[in-house]
């Protein structure tokens, strides 16, 4: 089986050695230079010149119109699917490897990380006291505007108070082409109705943090079945930190980031 899964990155970094991984540079199209051996965003049909607002999604548009391999899929310099939820090595030999990619990929077309659970807030909640408003009620706009079984869905995420996170996912072909679609779809609408000269700094990456949203929405409405692995993180990670901004979001709107993207 070819697999494809795309390391995505915005400056040089160590990267895995197994042929399965494909180091992608994100944002091609706004730097002079690439590192060796980093394959081009800005390369055939692509949306680089987009990056400051897509974040890593570019990569997964590059993708649709650019690779054929059996199973694409997206994993970030610094977050990987990793064979074990305890016990993890902040180096490669954690990670998935093509051998476990293709034993999962036999149980599920679909591998997804491990629902990521804000306990104390849903889906929405916690968007909406992390990030501006503008990019989520834009998505609403759009979403009402699919068939019934996409708006249901999108509900039952947004009161969730778990979602599959990072967009990150190994899927095989017809899937991946299937939800790529849909996910374009969606985000070029919402896209068009965004100013975004209101959006500063942080913020600014409103259509990566919004994909987020979408993939659970897009499983559910077409009642995809898939298996979860655990994702670890190559560098250490301030959980304690992480859950203070998460109160700290609730109780006062600061839109702290939490640093889900690369």
């Amino acid at each position: 089986m070819h697999i494809s899964v795309l390391v995505a990155t915005h400056k040089p970094y160590r990267m895995p050695s197994d042929p399965a991984y494909m180091p992608i540079f994100v944002g091609s199209s706004l730097h002079s230079e690439i590192p060796n051996g980093y394959q081009r965003d800005d390369q055939g049909i692509n949306i680089s010149d987009k990056n400051p607002h897509y974040n890593e999604v570019t990569a997964i548009y590059w993708a649709t119109q650019n690779l054929t391999a059996d199973a694409i899929g997206l994993v970030h310099y610094r977050r990987y699917f990793s064979k074990r939820s305890f016990g993890q090595k902040k180096d490669f030999s954690s990670i998935l490897h093509k051998p476990q990619i293709e034993e999962l990929l036999k149980q599920s077309s679909i591998i997804v990380p491990k629902p990521r659970n804000y306990y104390i807030e849903t889906i929405e909640s916690h968007y909406r006291h992390s990030h501006s408003a503008i990019g989520i009620d834009a998505l609403y706009e759009v979403i009402e505007q699919q068939p019934a079984e996409y708006r249901e869905s999108f509900s039952k995420v947004m009161h969730s108070k778990k979602a599959h996170m990072f967009n990150m996912f190994i899927m095989r072909r017809e899937e991946f082409m299937a939800y790529s679609y849909w996910l374009f779809s969606i985000l070029f609408a919402v896209e068009a109705k965004i100013d975004f000269s209101k959006l500063q700094g942080n913020e600014s990456r409103v259509m990566g943090f919004l994909a987020e949203l979408l993939m659970d929405t897009w499983l559910l409405a077409n009642k995809k079945t898939y298996v979860e692995c655990p994702v670890m993180f190559m560098e250490n990670e301030h959980i304690v930190k992480k859950a203070r901004n998460l109160v700290l979001n609730k109780l006062t709107g600061t839109h702290v980031n939490l640093d889900t993207h690369i």
